[in-house]
Parts: structure tokens; C-alpha cells; sequence
């Protein structure tokens, strides 16, 4: 055999076993790959390590990979993460999804809790205040100072400017001080109640808990105003998960948040602050852009 034709053979045989190593090495990277979720750390991140830990445990028995909670220090380091592709899946509010989704195109809010298609926010204030509207904080508001929840937050931040727009008051111009933000909604009542700030505007989930559990002294703080109801929290998977993960990955991932159920996961649920899981799409919050883009939110 002549030279030339052994060196031919033996790129062959290479060739042959270099392409057998790389279809390995892809079949073994998606295999082993790490599903990675997040949520805006909207509340004490110790109840949200117990929710996402429980989460991920849950998914990775109904997913079949191994799934990761990645925390992050704020609001706006979960939208970059998404858009970056660090996560390929986030429980977001109304504005942190919508933010996500422009920064991820074709990335979808594939599930919601039941209560997040009439979602509040709560006004609280000072006792000694007595409001009973909005109406009535504007002919005060000269006087007073305001603390919203994390700058990006729907129900802590962007709802309540808005509804506070349509009562004639103007964040920004019209407290006797800049408005404040404490960065959650746990913040936003503490400060309240501490005397630091006479009004804060939170998420209504957090609110009653923190009544319900008696951590908040409603003697010295309590809620003067409930808001109509909005789009808010939601679950939003990146584009290209069944390219990752195989076909029909995305709509399994879905499945598996709308098989929870409080009879075997109550756990899990009630630390979400829902029954359930219903279906939504990226349209339910057109309305949360509009508003984020009349307020200069979103630019």
C-alpha cells in the first residue's frame, strides 16, 4: 500500500472519530445541561430561597434535567440576565416581563397565577393621617413623603404612579420630598410603619401577609386605598428552548407549572401565593407597556 493512500486513510479514521467526539460532546452538553430560573427579588430572600429551592426540586423530576435557581441582587439584574441568556426561564412582575421580552425577542409569559390577571396595589399610610382616598392625599401631599418598592416594580412602583397620575398628583413634583425607593415591598411597610416615611405603596400579596401574620402593626400603619386590578406576575421562557433542551421542551416546561395543584404541592403554592397556575401570553401585558412607556419607564 502506498504511502499517500495510508495517509489518506488515516485522516479518514480522524476525521471519523473527530466528528464522533463533537455529536458526542452535543448529545452529552444537552443532556447535562442546567436549566436555569429566577425571579425578581421582590420580598425577603429567605422566603423566596424556600420557594425557588422547593421549585426547582419540583421541576427537575417533571423536566428531567437539572434545574438552578440563580438569585439576583435586584430587579434589573434579572431582566440583563434574561436578555443575556443567563436564565432560560423567570418569574417576573408585569413591567420586568415586559422589559425582558424587548430585550429577548421571541421570548414568551407562558403561565400566570390565577390572581395575576386582577392583581392590586395597596396605599398605606400613617394612622395619624386618616386618609381614606387618593382624592384626599392630594390636597396633603405638599406635606407628606412617599416610598414606592424597587424602581422596576409593577405593583410597587409603576401601578401605583399611575393610578396616583389620574388623581392629579404628580410623583416626582408634587411630596414634599423626592419620592423614595426601598427596593420591596417588605421595605416598603417597614418604612412606613417606622415613621420614615408617611405613605408607601406595596404589592398586595406581601401587604396581607404581613397582616395576616401579624409582623405589621396596624395600629401605627395601615391601607387606605386598594387599586382596580392589572396584569402582573408571570412565568417567561427565553426563545430557543427546544433547540436546547429538544422539541416540545417550552410547552412541557408550561405543563409542568399548570400541574401544580395545593392538594400535592401546597407547599410550593402557597409560597408562590396562589392555588394555581393559568395559562397567559405576551399580549395580556400590551396594557403594562403603554403605561410604562407614557411614564418615560420604558423608553
Amino acid at each position: 500500500m502506498s504511502i499517500g493512500i495510508m495517509n489518506r486513510l488515516i485522516l479518514v479514521s480522524f476525521l471519523g472519530v473527530l466528528l464522533m467526539f463533537i455529536f458526542s460532546g452535543c448529545s452529552t452538553l444537552n443532556e447535562h445541561s442546567t436549566f436555569k430560573v429566577g425571579g425578581i427579588p421582590d420580598q425577603n430572600s429567605a422566603r423566596l430561597a424556600r420557594r425557588y429551592d422547593s421549585f426547582a426540586n419540583y421541576l427537575s423530576t417533571e423536566l428531567g434535567v437539572k434545574v438552578e435557581y440563580v438569585p439576583s441582587i435586584n430587579y434589573a439584574a434579572v431582566v440583563n440576565a434574561f436578555g443575556k441568556g443567563e436564565l432560560d426561564a423567570a418569574f417576573f412582575g408585569g413591567l420586568t416581563g415586559v422589559q425582558a421580552r424587548l430585550q429577548n425577542p421571541g421570548s414568551v409569559a407562558l403561565a400566570q397565577r390565577e390572581n395575576d390577571a386582577k392583581f392590586h396595589s395597596k396605599f398605606i399610610a400613617g394612622n395619624d393621617l386618616n386618609f381614606t382616598s387618593l382624592e384626599e392625599l392630594k390636597t396633603r401631599s405638599g406635606e407628606l413623603s412617599i416610598t414606592f418598592g424597587s424602581e422596576s416594580s409593577t405593583s410597587g412602583h409603576l401601578m401605583p404612579r399611575y393610578f396616583l397620575k389620574e388623581a392629579g398628583i404628580e410623583a416626582d413634583v408634587d411630596f414634599a420630598i423626592p419620592s423614595n425607593f426601598s427596593g420591596s415591598h417588605d421595605l416598603t411597610w417597614q418604612l412606613v410603619e417606622s415613621g420614615s416615611f408617611d405613605i408607601g405603596a406595596l404589592n398586595e400579596d406581601v401587604w396581607d401577609r404581613a397582616v395576616e401574620e401579624q409582623k405589621v402593626d396596624t395600629s401605627l400603619v395601615d391601607e387606605f386605598y386598594t387599586t382596580p386590578g392589572y396584569y402582573d406576575y408571570n412565568w417567561t421562557v427565553r426563545s430557543g428552548l427546544d433547540e436546547v433542551y429538544g422539541d416540545g421542551f417550552t410547552v412541557k416546561f408550561q405543563k409542568a407549572l399548570l400541574k401544580l395543584n395545593t392538594e400535592a404541592h401546597g407547599g410550593i403554592l402557597e409560597l408562590f401565593s396562589t392555588d394555581k397556575f393559568v395559562p397567559t401570553e405576551n399580549s395580556n401585558y400590551d396594557a403594562i407597556e403603554l403605561v410604562a412607556r407614557d411614564l418615560k419607564i420604558i423608553q
